[in-house]
């Protein structure tokens, strides 16, 4: 306790009582204070100082819990008023104090004065003017101390102040309420609006005790989000503080213990109120973190309304200075640089739902685990037939949409990855398995936290952690607050509806299955795939989603260096480059969607085709970066050409699998060359639609009575069971029914979808494109779908001729044909093969005139020069009448020959 001696008068006088010093702790009554001294390395010594010579009312006390018989007792008028009066007056303010007397049992009388010394404001006289005290009874006025007390008294007597006033004082009574029946009730009748409060007592730096404000509630409140060190209560009744518990007890007592505050009700624990104490200088959660003095907890957090990022700031900010209850603090990242805490990489596979493999800027692979989130699972252990081979990403519940969900959001894509915390490996036991070292991680991109996204659709559920485990996602409380959404919807695998099945068919090396399957694949021409695995270059695994199975896939038309095999009692090494493959394969299409055509399948149950991923053909793809090299299988294939060319372009490098490569004269393929002649067999067509870029769509006039037959059958059973509106949910490649203009129902496939109101659709039979609502379109009957009969409109292209790039010329053009030739019987010959579509030479039906030949004559297309030898006559015959249209400047030759100095800028090429 700070003091100091004073002593005035002379030596043979009566003797001068010290004058101590301290500040005011807490008013326990009118007539009664505790002050304390300076902190000096801990919490300072206190002692209760009573005011000589008054009297002021009793507080309200409430009966010991352990007489259960007792009653509380009620303040004495008046007796709140005076102690409020000091309370407002005294607290937290240095006072000088005198003790005059002091009794056996340690009960200190004296002097109060505000202020440094005894100039200072008379405290007890100050009660007895406001009328909130009265002198003891029968003390006499026998010093200049006393006299002032009793004049005091009289002038508030006389002014009727306080308990002199008219009336018993019953209203200065409060009405206390020491327990709430419903305190959640109580809490949300508040709606979490500020509530005036006084603190009564601080039991431990979070835990106090508060006086509600206007009603007299007194109530315990614990600070919402966080936990200071406590009092442990032994055996014998003592308590002993944990580490650093008196000091957080001291710093929320010297800035609380007595002062108005407002205090937020967040919530409730058993009678225990949640809540978030606000002072005029601050937040007194965020200080005691800030300071060290306290730790966030998570199962209140949730509740706390003035933002909890602030909280977890302010808790970092004690961690990384090692403040306190943080002094052995080390961060569960702080052994990496800061180039391996935080890094942009690129996604290459998702491992089902909790964990993804990146590329980093330098090559490198590395895996990532989700911080503080755990991927759906089976629950309970009969769940699972015993003689049923466990297929995780099918057989848990919400796996695959998990899976599903992770990969359409990231494969292929840039992530910001915020290492939180390194797992360390862990050995096996009787009922975990052994886990290596993980590396755990914040992901986002775009600004969006991918586990919060997982865990708020119901795909993923947060991990709990012992309250003291710091390894722990950085966006725990983001992580807490989704969970409780997706529980509050019901969403995933918090719903109460039936868990989704999926039964999906692995019909890998299954011969008899494959067999059966291979005809339906070869008739869907393309198909939508997901690439599931990567065994090698050329050998994959995928899920075909539409037909809900799993099939091994071969790359057609290439020879792959074969990798390295475990064959019994020897390991087969790879052949060279056959890594490289396999890895360029994975990096291009793992886990993406791709469309597939097969041919055929291999003795094995292995189907053989050509995979696709953006447009792009894997297997020339493979031969282009001198990966693979073409197989003699590719030469019935339409893109035996693209082979070829690639095939040669990687020789030309020397790289890779062409790295010893020697050009070898070609001494037969030329001759058979020369002797190819032009095939002419034109058969008979419908044209049924001209596109802008000049293409054409054409029904077979052989099959025409068929699809006749079929579309009246189509519509009559349509008729019987019209479709209900709106019922269909157009999926992009699916066949369909589509109302047109005409009122008529037709085969088409969905294309594209905006919205519901805007689908495009491409009419199989016909060629034409149209944008419908989704009310106009149904599912087609399988009686009438394309293995009954396949699509009747096939696209073609004009030989021997050049679009016009100018995008009026080329309107010019197009409406010649759409003149001429649509809607009407022609023939067509078939001249070659092009990677969009066949070049074909179309004659009027009943003149046998070229109508390719005719745009030339006219003036509304260029000649497309080839070199083939079989092709020269008729090149020739396109020449001359080319020749002749620019002689007549017709049409493009109107101005000449424009070909020389402005084809670029004309958007010409000769």
């Amino acid at each position: 306790m700070a003091s100091s001696a004073q002593s005035g008068g002379s030596s043979g006088g009566p003797a001068v009582p010290t004058v101590q010093r301290g500040i005011v702790k807490m008013v326990l009554s009118g007539c009664a204070i505790i002050v304390r001294g300076q902190p000096r390395g801990g919490p300072p010594p206190e002692r209760q100082i009573n005011l000589s010579n008054i009297r002021a009312g009793n507080l309200a006390r409430r009966a010991a819990a352990t007489q259960p018989d007792g009653k509380d007792t009620p303040d004495e008028p008046w007796a709140f008023p005076a102690r409020e009066f000091l309370r407002k007056k005294l607290i937290g303010k240095e006072v000088c104090f005198t003790i005059e007397n002091k009794t056996p049992q340690g009960r200190e009388y004296g002097m109060i004065y505000l202020g440094k010394d005894t100039n200072g404001e008379n405290i007890a006289e100050s009660l007895v003017a406001e009328g909130l005290a009265t002198r003891r009874e029968g003390m006499r006025a026998n010093n200049p101390e006393q006299n002032r007390l009793s004049e005091c008294e009289e002038q508030a007597k006389a002014a009727k102040k306080g308990m002199w006033s008219e009336g018993n004082g019953s209203h200065t009574i409060r009405d206390l309420k020491y327990t709430i029946e419903n305190p959640r009730h109580f809490v949300d009748s508040h709606h979490q609006k500020p509530v005036n409060a006084i603190i009564e007592h601080v039991r431990d730096g979070s835990v106090v005790r508060a006086l509600l404000l206007p009603d007299y509630y007194l109530v315990t409140v614990m600070l919402s989000g966080i936990k200071c060190p406590t009092f442990r209560r032994e055996a014998d009744g003592s308590e002993t503080p944990e580490p650093f518990a008196a000091e957080a007890k001291f710093f929320t007592e010297s800035r609380l213990l007595q002062r108005d505050v407002q205090i937020i009700l967040e919530s409730c624990h058993n009678q225990n109120i949640l809540g978030t104490i606000l002072h005029p200088n601050g937040n007194i959660t965020e200080l005691l973190l800030k300071e060290g003095f306290a730790r966030c907890v998570d199962w209140s957090i949730a509740v706390y309304t003035r933002g909890v990022e602030k909280l977890r700031a302010a808790e970092r900010f004690a961690k990384e200075r090692r403040l306190r209850i943080w002094r052995d603090y080390v961060a569960p990242t702080a052994n990496l640089d800061q180039k391996d805490k935080q890094f942009v990489a690129k996604v290459m596979q998702v491992l089902n739902a909790d964990a993804i493999v990146v590329k980093l800027n330098s090559g490198d692979y590395k895996t990532i685990h989700l911080s503080s989130i755990r991927p759906p699972r089976l629950e309970g252990e009969n769940t699972q037939d015993k003689n049923k081979k466990l297929r995780p990403l099918y057989d848990i519940p919400y796996m695959f949409e998990a899976r599903e969900f992770l990969r359409k959001k990231l494969i292929g894509k840039k992530v910001n990855v915020t290492v939180d915390y390194i797992r360390p490996a862990s050995p096996a036991t009787e009922t975990v398995p052994a886990f290596s070292e993980r590396t755990c991680a914040t992901v986002t991109i775009g600004g969006i936290n991918i586990a919060e996204a997982l865990v708020s659709k119901g795909l993923a559920t947060v991990i709990r952690y012992r309250q003291d485990d710091d390894q722990r996602s950085s966006h725990y409380d983001e992580l807490l607050a989704a969970e409780a959404r997706a529980i509050k919807n019901g969403k995933g695998l918090h719903s109460k509806k039936e868990v989704p099945i999926h039964r999906v068919a692995d019909i890998s090396g299954d011969t008899q299955k494959a067999k059966q399957f291979l005809p339906f694949l070869q008739r869907a021409g393309r198909s939508e795939a997901v690439v599931e695995y990567v065994f090698s270059g050329s050998r994959l695994k995928l899920y075909l989603p539409k037909e809900t199975c799993l099939i091994t896939f071969l790359l057609a038309g290439i020879e792959c260096p074969r990798g390295a095999r475990n064959l019994p009692g020897l390991v087969q090494e790879g052949e060279p480059f056959s890594e490289e493959a396999t890895l360029f394969t994975k990096e291009l299409v793992l886990q993406r969607e791709v469309e597939v055509e097969v041919e055929s399948m291999d003795k094995a149950g292995n189907f053989i085709g050509w995979l696709h991923i953006d447009g792009a053909n894997l297997s020339v793809l493979l031969v282009e970066h001198a990966l693979s090299k073409v197989h003699f299988t590719a030469e019935r294939s339409s893109y035996y050409k693209s082979l070829l060319s690639a095939e040669e372009a990687a020789k030309q490098k020397k790289e890779k699998v062409w790295a010893h490569y020697e050009e070898q004269p070609v001494e037969e393929v030329m001759p058979v060359l020369e002797e190819k002649e032009r095939s002419a067999s034109y058969k008979p067509v419908f044209v049924t639609e001209i596109t802008d870029d000049l293409h054409f769509y054409v029904q077979d006039v052989e099959t025409g009575t068929q699809l006749e037959k079929l579309m009246e059958n189509m519509r009559n059973d349509i008729a019987s069971h019209p479709p209900v509106e709106g019922s269909y949910a157009p999926r992009r490649g699916e066949f369909c029914i589509a109302k047109f203009v005409d009122g008529e129902w037709y085969r088409a496939r969905v294309e594209k979808i905006e919205s519901p109101a805007k689908v495009h659709v491409f009419y199989i039979d016909y060629g034409n494109r149209e944008i419908l609502p989704s009310t106009r379109l149904g599912t087609l009957p399988p009686a009438f779908s394309t293995r009954v009969l396949p699509a009747q409109a096939t696209e073609y292209a004009f030989a021997f001729i050049q679009v016009p790039q100018d995008e009026d010329a080329r309107t010019d053009a197009v409406d010649s044909v759409v003149r001429d030739i649509q809607n009407t019987q022609c023939l067509l010959n078939v001249e070659h093969l092009s990677a969009g579509c066949p070049h074909v030479t179309l004659q009027f039906a009943d003149s046998k005139g070229d109508v390719g030949l005719g745009l030339v004559k006219e003036g509304l297309v260029m000649v497309e020069v080839r070199k083939e030898k079989q092709f020269q006559k008729v090149i020739t015959e396109y020449l001359n009448a080319q020749e002749s249209a620019k002689s007549a400047r017709l049409n493009l030759w109107r101005y000449g020959d424009f070909r020389a100095d402005d084809a670029d800028e004309f958007g010409y090429s000769r």
